[in-house]
């Protein structure tokens, strides 16, 4: 889909005015650049307790929507303050699940990096929980095939590249579903808004090959599925799930591998 270049600026701008979690209202009415996270941070309630009131099988909210902010009884009275890692885990999901930033999850549990492995527990209900161990486990089991699991797009930490394939360096900005311009659909066809945790980038097709598919440094494996008026030559576009992602990841030089 053909969309301006997401700058820091824009980002910027979009991003101010994002407030202090405050106790829950009854209901909001969804705002223009609303999302379900920036509501339930603001509102002291957790996504899966928006999306368990209102009856929601996603993520997709529309302005002037009409959300009731009530907590599920069932998580009021849930005295667990700990959350066991699953496999395909992220810490953004983590967080977003559990009403929390990711930030506040790495500070209440001493992380130092972003990097994560099924069967670690977390404390997700603030500094007063109990400490949990946060280390990856001593020796890891011969025939596991468990990789480790990183923070979405955000991190600083970045995983081993494949060791096949063409390799390259390139300057990476980010994009979201929902920026001016974007229709929501790219150019091979794949519908972003449906399931904006995808991974798809944007690239020059004379470098990269449209449906290829692309591990990027610090991003992971992702299909080279859209094009952009201002993605030539050695530059690409990822796809986040939100502003606020992408305002993080900013603009930075990445090695990619090219696997097809």
């Amino acid at each position: 889909m053909k969309k301006p270049l997401l700058t820091l600026t824009a980002l910027a701008g979009l991003s101010l005015g994002v407030a202090a979690p405050a106790s829950a209202a009854s209901t909001h009415t969804v705002q223009s650049g609303d999302t379900l996270y920036r509501i339930a941070v603001n509102n002291n309630v957790s996504v899966n307790d928006i999306k368990q009131a209102n009856g929601l099988n996603s993520n997709m909210i529309y302005p002037n929507q009409v959300l009731k902010l009530a907590k599920s009884e069932a998580k009021a009275s849930n005295a667990s303050k700990t959350y066991t890692v699953k496999a395909g885990d992220t810490l953004y999901r983590i967080a977003t699940n559990n009403g929390v930033s990711v930030n506040q999850l790495m500070t209440w549990n001493g992380l130092k990096s972003d990097l994560i492995f099924p069967g670690q527990q977390f404390s997700v209900k603030g500094a007063n929980a109990a400490s949990v161990a946060n280390s990856a486990p001593a020796a890891k089991p011969k025939a596991s095939t468990s990789a480790p699991v990183t923070k979405q797009s955000t991190s600083t930490t970045q995983t081993q590249a494949p060791a096949s394939g063409k390799t390259m360096t390139v300057e990476a900005t980010a994009y979201t579903p929902y920026c001016a311009g974007c229709s929501g659909i790219t150019a091979t066809g794949i519908d972003v808004r449906s399931n904006p945790n995808q991974k798809v980038i944007a690239v020059d097709p004379s470098v990269i090959p449209l449906g290829s598919k692309v591990y990027v440094e610090g991003y992971g494996e992702a299909i080279a599925g859209d094009t952009g008026g201002a993605i030539k030559g050695n530059k690409i576009d990822l796809l986040m799930p939100t502003q606020e992602q992408a305002l993080n990841f900013g603009r930075k030089s990445v090695q990619i591998t090219i696997l097809n």
